[in-house]
């Protein structure tokens, strides 16, 4: 498969480009509003062309899909631009700014007959794999599940993460991780609540800490930030047992990571040798795109999640518990 990209973002970076050239797929094309950034990038992964500004990519006829690590307020719309081009669609996390305009986009491809998938590239992990079959098959009932992403963003106050205008904050950035992970344990949640600080003065939320209530009396905790050290974990708790992750969600490259858990009495830490998720995750992508057949990380998940993240900013915003 032939993929462009849209933006010389640092994950399409760090990310993105490695993972394709582990695989026997291509990038074939790539589009920045910096035009040598593009170049240097084309020079380093051999990409055949590249684009200054996005449109000119999509009239490529050798790009069968489109990866777009745009800016959050943007991918709505280069996802369906994509979608009139006839383009398959691997759009980052989150899908859209909310979920009426996830739901928009979701039923704009599905009307053009592209796949669709959304950049949660966590699920794609062996291991995150395993903690949902874990508690499937050997937890009992799930009464709760905490779930935490946070990284220090400092000294970079230009950063599209703190722009009102862009969409951006700590919620939508990392904070979709855990809601994410929460609802694989708990499904949809019925209340949220939420509180968040704005400790830039920047329009957007640089810290959250938020509750999901259930109406069988389960709960979730879920939290994100930028002004504190790193943290990724998760802890899913049932009565007869317990599941727990560190480096939960972007874990560092060629480590060994762990689970552990405890159930019914039986205690295990089981060890998932060093791989790449974002290359299982465009592997996941070009099946799904072969095969004719939804994602794991479909549009109904993308709008699923954002549905409980608009609560949680609603609630945030309000003071109160919200309705999800």
């Amino acid at each position: 498969m032939n993929f462009g990209v849209l933006s010389t973002a640092g994950i399409a970076q760090k990310a993105f480009l490695p993972a394709v050239e582990a695989t026997d797929h291509d990038v074939t094309a790539i589009a920045s509003r910096d035009l040598e950034s593009a170049r240097a990038l084309a020079d380093e992964y051999a990409i055949d062309d590249c684009y200054d500004g996005y449109a000119d990519l999509l009239e490529r006829a050798d790009v069968d899909a489109l990866y777009v690590p745009l800016p959050n307020a943007l991918h709505a719309e280069w996802t369906k631009r994509a979608a009139d081009a006839g383009i398959d669609v691997l759009c980052e996390k989150p899908l859209a700014v909310d979920a009426d305009e996830a739901r928009e986009v979701v039923d704009y491809c599905a009307d053009r007959d592209v796949t669709l998938m959304e950049g949660f590239m966590y699920r794609y992990h062996p291991r995150t794999e395993r903690a949902i079959e874990l508690a499937r098959d050997e937890l009992g009932d799930v009464r709760s599940a905490t779930a935490a992403f946070k990284f220090p963003l400092f000294g970079r106050p230009g950063d599209i993460r703190l722009s009102e205008e862009l969409v951006g904050g700590s919620l939508m950035d990392v904070g979709c991780y855990p809601v994410s992970l929460v609802r694989q344990f708990l499904g949809e949640p019925e209340r949220a609540y939420a509180h968040t600080d704005d400790s830039r003065g920047a329009g957007v939320d640089t810290e959250l800490a938020g509750i999901l209530e259930y109406d069988d009396g389960a709960s979730a905790r879920v939290a994100s930030g930028f002004d504190t050290q790193a943290v990724q974990r998760y802890r899913v708790e049932a009565a007869n047992g317990w599941i727990e992750v560190e480096n939960a969600f972007n874990p560092p490259n060629g480590e060994p990571l762990e689970l552990e858990y405890r159930i019914d009495g039986r205690r295990g830490v089981e060890t998932f040798e060093p791989v790449d998720q974002y290359r299982l995750e465009v592997e996941a992508f070009v099946s799904s795109v072969e095969e004719g057949r939804p994602p794991r990380t479909d549009g109904d998940e993308a709008i699923a999640n954002m549905r409980v993240i608009d609560a949680l900013s609603e609630s945030a915003e309000r003071g109160r518990p919200v309705d999800v």
